[in-house]
């Protein structure tokens, strides 16, 4: 899987496809990065904590990582997986009877506002297809630290809103369409 990520006059070459164990570091230090770098923007939340490689490799044996790379080095990471995050509700989505969970996406800070992470997603969507889904549903931040414009600007719809552990967080849902 190849695209061109372009984000006015930049353009950079990036691939992305399924990780392996052997990027397991990688994918937590990006998840690392982007959470220090929101900290350091927004303060600490609960977007502060930092990824082990010990529980990404743990997360792969659950689900599909996929990672971004430009040249060699990783630049984004997403997981899905089959179960159900404890922040999700489920009463709040369209009943279907295989959902997605779209979890842990992060872009290294130098990397965003490219369009790779809505070439992330657009893979998201086609490996979840593939994977016969019928959903992807995902909880984002709400508030300046949240990810809340960048989902619905790839096609997500706004769900709900919820408190989870007295942090606030916004539903979102995209409906995979049978063929």
């Amino acid at each position: 899987m190849k695209g061109i990520a372009y984000f006015y006059w930049v353009n950079i070459n990036i691939t992305i496809s399924l990780a392996t164990p052997g990027d397991a570091w990688a994918i937590a230090d990006v998840i690392s990065e982007a959470a220090h770098d929101l900290t350091t923007k927004f303060g600490t939340g609960h977007w502060s904590a930092v990824a082990s490689e010990k529980g990404v490799l743990n997360g792969m044996s659950k689900a599909k990582v996929l990672v971004v790379r430009s040249e060699v080095e990783v630049v984004g990471t997403v997981r899905l997986t089959p179960s159900r995050p404890w922040v999700i509700d489920p009463a709040y989505f369209t009943p279907v009877p295989r959902p997605i969970y779209l979890v842990d996406m992060a872009i290294r800070p130098g990397y965003q506002r490219m369009g790779v992470g809505r070439a992330l997603i657009e893979e998201a969507k086609a490996l979840a297809t593939a994977l016969a889904g019928d959903s992807i549903r995902l909880d984002a931040y709400e508030g300046v630290a949240g990810a809340c414009g960048f989902y619905e600007k790839c096609g997500f719809t706004e769900m709900g809103h919820i408190s989870y552990k007295k942090v606030p967080h916004v539903y979102f849902e995209w409906l995979i369409e049978k063929k």
